[in-house]
């Protein structure tokens, strides 16, 4: 059905995506008959945002009055992680429900003009075999917009433009395509034109996303506000963002790590919130602009990132593919860069969730299940009251009942996460982790094997990977299998080498 559909959808590209579906007589498999109004869908993603991050979330010191006033408001999510902790492949599970393994988007995607570039990495991108949810809703009527950042496929080099957003679900894009770009100032396109939008990104793309939204009050909606904030570089930010931190000597999570720059990590800290600080403002004018258009009792507000954020956490900062914020940093080896240490630490994992959905999310609701980011495309297409495509694999599970207040039966709280770095180092990382343990195994470079207590342990200080205990040896061979289950599951193409490799043994 989906080979039907592309061609010809590629045939008629001035037409919606709902369009083409009930053109094709589909519109009973993804577009059901909605008697009531359905909602509006707002999700604003960040880039590299900690749960840690928000005040809400227990953090005294950050200034975020926005989102916890969205929490109070609707429901917050507490133990919200992502499959992989850095940009490309976090947002590709996002959108397809699929792990990178199984999109082939194993680390971040370098585009023209990064200094780890190459045309192998940069021809990767998400394929369009893989079903969105933003395609998925479009078949159900929404119109879709997203503002900001993609990171999924660079098109500038391919005439084809096989990954543009509008490719996949989007009728509308203004951003950028790669990781990260200028703090002020940036290139970004629209309309298919680059061309340079003065003032801070973040408030540039706010002020997009809000005008999607005032042009298409009389439709329904979807909108993906996906800022490049809190992103490096933090720096310049608004004076008001960054007032509250002037003074502040922050506190940093390890101050005694070993060898660890002091005064480089809070200065660090204080650019870092004041950053965050800027996407709490423009959180509260998405907000405000929503309530103006009385729009706001009818539209869903989510609010995520693609993955966590370290700062002097276990010794670094930075995400999966963590940098050391150590005086000195450890030698190279045969894979692994000194400067990095790539991980699956929680807090490159936890993100912020909270979502708002008025008359149906009780406000001040709090969730304490593990959830993950291949969650959100089951999630959203209820929440839009579409269909799952038929025969399409989906990772994830739907959150709604969660969020509505009730008990789950049979809800399991372990997960599964993956990094094969390939940018600066390389690696194979799988971990398994349930609410006591975590076995992290990298299998390109066992010396990086991990295992920790979380029950007891939960800042991940102390590997006892090496412990001889039974109690500790169970656990291991017990998640080892679990994580190597999950690989057949996948089909993950390392399970494959790796099984090779242990018959030639």
């Amino acid at each position: 059905m989906r080979s039907i559909l592309s061609r010809h959808f590629s045939r008629h590209r001035s037409r919606s995506l709902g369009a083409v579906w009930l053109a094709l007589g589909l519109a009973g498999v993804g577009a059901p008959a909605l008697a009531a109004p359905r909602p509006n869908i707002v999700c604003i993603y960040t880039d590299d945002q900690a749960d840690w991050t928000v005040g809400v979330y227990g953090n005294p010191e950050a200034h975020t009055p926005n989102l916890d006033r969205l929490a109070a408001q609707g429901a917050r999510l507490t133990n919200s992680l992502v499959a992989t902790p850095v940009c490309s492949p976090a947002r590709a599970s996002f959108f397809t429900s699929r792990y990178g393994c199984e999109v082939g988007i194993l680390d971040f995607i370098t585009d023209p003009g990064h200094k780890a570039y190459t045309p192998e990495v940069g021809a990767i991108g998400l394929d369009a075999r893989f079903v969105t949810f933003p395609e998925v809703l479009a078949a159900a009527g929404y119109t879709n917009g997203l503002v900001g950042k993609w990171h999924l496929g660079d098109w500038t080099q391919d005439p084809t433009q096989r990954y543009h957003p509008t490719k996949h679900g989007f009728q509308y894009f203004m951003g950028f395509t790669g990781g990260g770009t200028r703090t002020v100032n940036a290139p970004l396109e629209q309309d298919g034109v680059v061309a340079v939008r003065e003032g801070l990104t973040g408030d540039v793309l706010t002020r997009e996303g809000i005008a999607f939204i005032e042009g298409h009050r009389d439709q329904t909606f979807m909108l993906v506000l996906a800022l490049r904030s809190p992103h490096g570089a933090w720096l310049p930010v608004a004076p008001e963002d960054a007032a509250p931190y002037a003074h502040l000597d922050p506190t940093i999570p390890n101050p005694d790590y070993p060898d660890l720059n002091v005064p480089s990590v809070k200065r660090m800290m204080r650019e870092y919130l004041s950053s965050v600080s800027g996407v709490d403002r423009n959180v509260g004018e998405v907000l405000a602009a929503l309530d103006r258009l009385k729009l706001a009792e009818n539209t869903i507000v989510i609010f995520s990132s693609d993955n966590g954020f370290n700062m002097g956490h276990n010794g670094i900062w930075h995400k999966g593919n963590g940098i050391w914020a150590t005086q000195k940093n450890p030698p190279n080896t045969k894979n692994i860069s000194g400067k990095y240490r790539p991980n699956v630490y929680d807090h490159s994992l936890r993100v912020p969730a909270i979502v708002r959905w008025p008359g149906v999310i009780k406000p001040g609701t709090v969730v304490g299940e593990t959830c993950s980011s291949l969650d959100w495309f089951p999630t959203v297409v209820a929440m839009a009251g579409a269909k799952l495509p038929a025969g399409e694999i989906i990772r994830g599970r739907n959150l709604l009942p969660l969020l509505r207040g009730e008990k789950v039966a049979g809800w399991s709280n372990d997960f599964y996460a993956e990094y094969s770095m390939r940018v600066y180092c390389r690696t194979d990382i799988r971990a398994w982790r349930t609410p006591q343990w975590k076995l992290v195994r990298d299998f390109l470079n066992p010396r990086l094997d991990e295992l920790y207590d979380l029950a007891n342990d939960p800042e991940e200080t102390k590997n006892v990977i090496r412990e001889t205990r039974p109690a500790v040896r169970e656990t291991i061979q017990t998640l080892d299998a679990r994580i190597r289950a999950e690989m057949r599951r996948h089909g993950d193409p390392l399970l494959a080498r790796l099984e090779a490799a242990e018959k030639r043994r």
